[in-house]
């Protein structure tokens, strides 16, 4: 087990099964960060020669059991995912930033469970990225998140509750100041950047916020999202 002490901004890394996921998978590997291996997330580390702290899951999509110091078994019939225990074994270790691979694509039951898992982990007091498929997805609950001017492309903004208030959005191409999103209408799809530094806010709800993203470019420039 890692200290909990010297952790504040450090990462907890989950890696989950997913086909040709190794090719996206960047870690920055900081004395303090957390690589957790959850089930078949195992072997695209092993692919990458990267060696995971924690490994753990009901292991039925591993393509053996892996031989790890540190594995944590799980029955197949249980109520949480890999994903989300996975997260709890980071969240019980102190960690309040999760970096999410292979949590997009595959089956759309699992992306939809790991998109809620996010709106979960920020209204207990962490945030969580989902990182795939060119996108990133993350949650914030009563909170904000900003972007550096130099970033491009579209970004959405949904609420994940039933209504989200007071939500601003500036530096973007569509402004809101003091608005009401609710999760049966996607008013905020299809904003963009530009050239602006961005800020979207919200004082009382969850907003899931989805941009587009190398995975690296994101890694690389994750000190501007450590904000909850």
């Amino acid at each position: 087990m890692k200290e909990l002490i010297d952790i504040r901004n450090s990462i907890c890394y989950i890696v989950g099964a997913c086909q040709e996921l190794e090719n996206n998978i960047y870690i920055l590997n900081n004395n303090n960060d957390l690589v957790i291996a959850a089930d078949g997330g195992y072997d695209s580390l092993i692919k990458k020669n990267i060696i995971p702290d924690i490994v753990l899951g009901d292991f039925d999509s591993v393509s053996s059991m892996p031989e790890h110091k540190s594995i944590i078994k799980y029955p197949i019939k249980k109520d949480e995912t890999d994903t989300f225990l996975s997260y709890k074994a980071g969240s019980d270790r102190g960690y309040e930033y999760f970096v999410i691979y292979g949590g997009i694509g595959g089956r759309i039951d699992h992306t939809i469970a790991n998109i809620q898992m996010l709106s979960y982990i920020a209204e207990n007091k962490g945030r969580g990225f989902l990182v795939g498929d060119g996108a990133i997805i993350t949650a914030i609950h009563n909170s904000f998140i900003e972007f550096p001017k130099d970033y491009t492309g579209k970004i959405s903004v949904f609420s994940a509750k039933s209504t989200s208030r007071n939500v601003e959005i500036t530096g973007l191409g569509y402004s809101a100041e003091n608005i009401l999103l609710n999760s049966s209408f996607p008013l905020g799809v299809s904003n963009e950047f530009i050239g602006k530094r961005a800020k979207i806010s919200v004082g009382e709800g969850t907003l899931l916020v989805v941009w587009y993203e190398k995975p690296e470019s994101f890694i690389h420039n994750i000190d501007n999202f450590l904000n909850i």
